[in-house]
């Protein structure tokens, strides 16, 4: 088996055994957009040549060696010092990592396996790729120390009612997003029928409000809050990216209210 040692300038360099597959298709780099430094039969000697030129070319250096990573290239899963990245959509994630359970990777010296809690954890804390949008990514600081909070959530099994301890802080989004997920709504689903759902929403918010009915009120809202995590989600990014940036606008802004409404300064 030939392995093959790539450079993509100003970007990485690193090593697979399939080139369109792994640069072109799932990175969406083009033949033009990176070079074959070496190749070789041995996987060891790669490996090491591997760490070798990411230092010299002044790189930041895996911190797992090529040779060691195991199934990792089909988990299509890479781990530098800082983060761990998932070579695929953000939106199609969920299922990749369930068709991979039970299959391993290494992160930061640990030795991670895929089962339920780890792929909710991992879903509830990866972020959109700000470079690419066929891969996703976390952070390792929050991965290594996944185990910190558990809590309790009930599920109903085959056959019985389970109680099952997921390694994540509870988290109304991520339901959100669990919600939608299991049921296809990003598979088939895009920004546009979203935005649709979001007017239609707000119609009914309208109509609350005028008829002072407290119900419907709620109700109107939650159902916007569930469009909006599900728009943000479709759109590449997640609500609380955009909850986060809105805030940390307005949050220096100053102004006065006129007319109940804050009008903020020049």
């Amino acid at each position: 088996m030939t392995y093959y040692l790539y450079h993509i300038p100003g970007k990485k360099i690193g090593v697979t055994r399939d080139l369109n597959t792994r640069l072109t298709l799932y990175q969406g780099y083009k033949p033009s957009e990176y070079k074959v430094l070496e190749q070789s039969d041995d996987i060891d000697y790669i490996s090491k040549r591997e760490i070798e030129l990411q230092k010299e070319y002044g790189y930041e250096a895996d911190h797992t060696i090529f040779s060691k990573l195991g199934d990792m290239p089909k988990v299509m899963i890479n781990s530098t010092d800082v983060t761990t990245t998932f070579r695929c959509p953000i939106n199609e994630l969920g299922d990749k990592l369930k068709e991979l359970k039970g299959e391993s990777f290494s992160n930061i010296d640990k030795k991670y396996t895929l089962d339920d809690n780890l792929i909710a954890f991992i879903l509830r804390n990866v972020q959109p790729s700000k470079y690419r949008d066929t891969s996703c990514f976390m952070y390792n600081n929050i991965l290594k120390n996944y185990t910190d909070k558990t809590f309790e959530i009930q599920f109903d099994d085959v056959e019985e009612t389970t109680t099952t301890k997921y390694l994540v802080k509870e988290d109304r989004f991520q339901n959100i997003r669990n919600w939608a997920e299991e049921r296809g709504l990003y598979k088939k689903g895009d920004v546009k029928t979203q935005y649709l759902k979001l007017m239609e929403e707000a119609g009914e918010l309208g109509r609350a409000i005028l008829k002072d009915d407290k119900a419907e009120f709620v109700d109107a809202i939650g159902d916007m809050v569930v469009v909006l995590t599900n728009l943000a989600h479709l759109g590449g990014t997640s609500i609380e990216e955009c909850v986060d940036s809105a805030y940390n606008v307005i949050s220096k802004r100053t102004g006065k209210m006129v007319n109940g409404t804050f009008v903020k300064d020049n």
